[in-house]
């Protein structure tokens, strides 16, 4: 039979109970210490569904093996131990009753190895366990025990905004042809022939000359033409400026975070 150590102390709170017969008892939820010799003297498991029944063991033969308790008590013995407050500190009548429970001999005599000094068990008695301290509740089980509590952690998402180039903008210009259609009046002469009956006011002038004769006349016309011209004139002036609008914009990211959960084998996992 292998002695508990200072070491099984510390990882025993978590660990799996098993009775004599092999069958589990449950996890340990605490381990109580003694007040004179600072020894681990009983271990309270957790024997029901969901938490709802607590019992007392007493450790002074039990053994550790790995991660898992042995003590020398049937499951059933186990399970009807008396009822005690689980407040951290045994009573004189309580200690009195679970002794009595598991066929041991009370006393208020101190001793040092956790059972009272005229306590038996029927077996050759065990070496005290020394514990500087109260065993913390739970172990790491990936690394070295830190404290009674578990760290959990999130990764969160920070957005911060930096400013960099996003475009160049260039103001050019360069000459294009357009066909620009104006329209404008414009005069021109056309011949007439007038024709005049002879009178007593023109006949002078219609009789000077020979009677028969061969006469030619010519008449200038005119007209407007359109010219066009073109001159080069400034009309506007350009420049580039530059101004800010400020829009929404959405930003996605996967974040992990970490979860707790009770994972019993006596009661279902339980996410918290």
């Amino acid at each position: 039979m292998s002695m508990l150590s200072y070491d099984d102390a510390q990882r025993m709170p978590g660990a799996t109970m098993y009775a004599t017969d092999g069958d589990k008892v449950g996890k340990v939820t605490d381990v109580y210490i003694d007040a004179d010799t600072k020894v681990a003297e009983w271990a309270l498991v957790d024997t029901g569904f969901f938490g709802t029944k607590e019992s007392f063991v007493p450790l002074a033969e039990a053994r550790m093996e790995g991660d898992d308790l042995h003590v020398p008590y049937s499951k059933d013995q186990v399970k009807d131990a008396p009822n005690a407050e689980p407040d951290g500190e045994l009573s004189q009548d309580e200690e009195a009753r679970l002794y009595d429970h598991y066929g041991l001999t009370y006393t208020e005599a101190p001793s040092d190895s956790g059972l009272p000094a005229e306590a038996t068990t029927g077996q050759a008695p065990v070496e005290p366990m020394p514990v500087a301290a109260p065993a913390p509740v739970g172990r790491d089980t990936s690394g070295p025990t830190t404290d009674d509590a578990m760290t959990v952690s999130e990764e969160q998402m920070d957005v911060d905004v930096v400013r960099r180039p996003s475009e160049s903008v260039r103001l050019r210009k360069h000459i294009v042809t357009e066909m620009q259609t104006v329209t404008v009046p414009v005069t021109k002469e056309k011949v007439r022939v007038e024709r005049e009956p002879i009178t007593e006011a023109n006949r002078d002038q219609a009789m000077d000359g020979p009677d028969l004769s061969e006469e030619e006349h010519e008449v200038v016309l005119t007209e407007e033409r359109a010219v066009v011209t073109k001159e080069t004139v400034p009309v506007e002036r350009v420049r580039l400026d530059k101004q800010e609008v400020t829009e929404n914009v959405t930003v996605q990211e996967e974040l992990r975070k970490e979860q707790v959960e009770v994972d019993d084998d006596t009661r279902r996992t339980e996410e918290l």
